[in-house]
């Protein structure tokens, strides 16, 4: 048997190999901070073969709290994925007991999101005649920030921006921009349609490529959380933050969408403005009608189950949309999807997985196109 991980967001640590029913596994940190909780690695050899994978330091992930009902997900030919009932945690492990049907097996903590696939789309939506790529500069490693602009700027016309994978494990994130992008590059779609003639929309597929491809969790090449440098962000150690709030200065912000996951909770959700100081009624009323609006077209959106008030405390305006709340005054919230499944309409093959990011991403739209009818607030301050 074979196990190997030097690929695009490939993480593993190999502690044993020598008995199929008692591989020893670590979750890697990411390159440069203690975050550990992604893993995706190949297996080879072990068709018909019954394994056990342990991996011994579950209890020191990032979140420990997301392995109790998680399970796995395997890919033989990385297109599609599905997930492994016999994954459990218990005494502080993860365990993880399948028996391989062919040779050649990968495993990941969620479906992977590639460089190489954030490049086709890069390629496919620069194709269209309502799309203008942009490069706001280098990450820290050297590789190209995207930015999608879609829509054409004028008078009247307001700057709407979504970003994602400022956490590059959170790969349901890039999916759900892929769905987003397809829908809203439709000529046929009429939501679609009256989007990009009321707005530009300024559209980062992925926030952080560096840690995307090291297979990082939370942190970019120089170990900095993305999402806890929109306050101060330095040029050199987080240009990926420096880069995007500098262009948002120019253009300001009448909406602000940043798509994320989250490890523990099985629900589909959003992380609101109310803590952010200045909110008042009239943010208040905007930002219920925009979740109003998108809990009538997706069943997978809730609104009972979310984060605590309190949860970042002093942080807060370190956080992006939190920030850009404080800084536009707009309507500006945090998309959370689940690493395992939603609960409310659970997929006992694939859990949450990349297709129904896509869909989530594509219904996004509606409630962006009833937030411009009402006006889209102020677009800076």
């Amino acid at each position: 048997m074979k196990i190997s991980s030097s690929f695009d967001a490939g993480a593993i640590e190999v502690l044993s190999l020598d008995d199929p029913q008692a591989i020893r596994l670590r979750l890697r940190s990411d390159n440069a901070a203690d975050f550990h909780q992604w893993f995706h690695f190949r297996l080879q050899g072990a068709a018909g073969t019954p394994v056990r994978m342990v991996f011994e330091n579950a209890a020191s992930a990032a979140y420990p709290d997301g392995w109790p009902d998680y399970r796995c997900v395997a890919s033989y030919d990385r297109q599609h994925w599905f997930r492994l009932a016999g994954t459990r945690y218990e005494n502080g492990e993860l365990i993880v007991e399948h028996t391989p049907e062919h040779d050649s097996i990968f495993y990941a903590y969620f479906e992977p999101y590639s460089y190489e696939r954030h490049l086709d789309l890069i390629g496919r939506v620069a194709q269209s005649p309502f799309v203008q790529v942009c490069d706001l500069g280098s990450t820290v490693e050297g590789r190209d920030l995207d930015l999608v602009v879609v829509g054409q700027s004028g008078r009247g016309r307001v700057p709407v921006w979504i970003i994602a994978r400022q956490h590059p494990g959170e790969t349901m994130a890039e999916w759900f921009i892929e769905g987003l992008l397809e829908r809203l590059l439709d000529e046929a779609d009429p939501v679609a349609r009256s989007i990009r003639e009321q707005a530009v929309l300024y559209i980062v597929p992925n926030m952080n490529p560096d840690g995307a491809v090291r297979g990082n969790l939370r942190t970019n090449a120089a170990g900095r959380n993305l999402n806890r440098e929109w306050r101060t962000p330095d040029p050199v150690a987080s240009p990926e933050v420096f880069l995007v709030r500098e262009r948002m200065e120019r253009t300001g912000c009448g909406l602000f969408l940043d798509i994320h996951g989250d490890e523990a909770l099985p629900y589909v959700f959003f992380s609101t403005a109310e803590e952010v100081p200045g909110f008042g009624a009239e943010a208040a009323a905007a930002q219920a009608r925009f979740i109003e609006a998108f809990a009538a077209v997706s069943a997978d959106f809730q609104t009972r189950e979310g984060y605590q008030p309190g949860r970042f405390g002093e942080e807060l305006l370190t956080l992006a949309s939190k920030w850009v709340a404080h800084r536009f005054g707009c309507v500006s919230l945090t998309l959370e999807m689940p690493f395992k499944d939603n609960a409310l309409l659970p997929d006992a093959q694939v859990g949450w997985d990349g297709a129904r990011s896509k869909r989530l991403g594509a219904a996004m739209l509606s409630p962006v196109w009833r937030h411009l009818q009402h006006g889209a607030g102020t677009a800076g301050r």
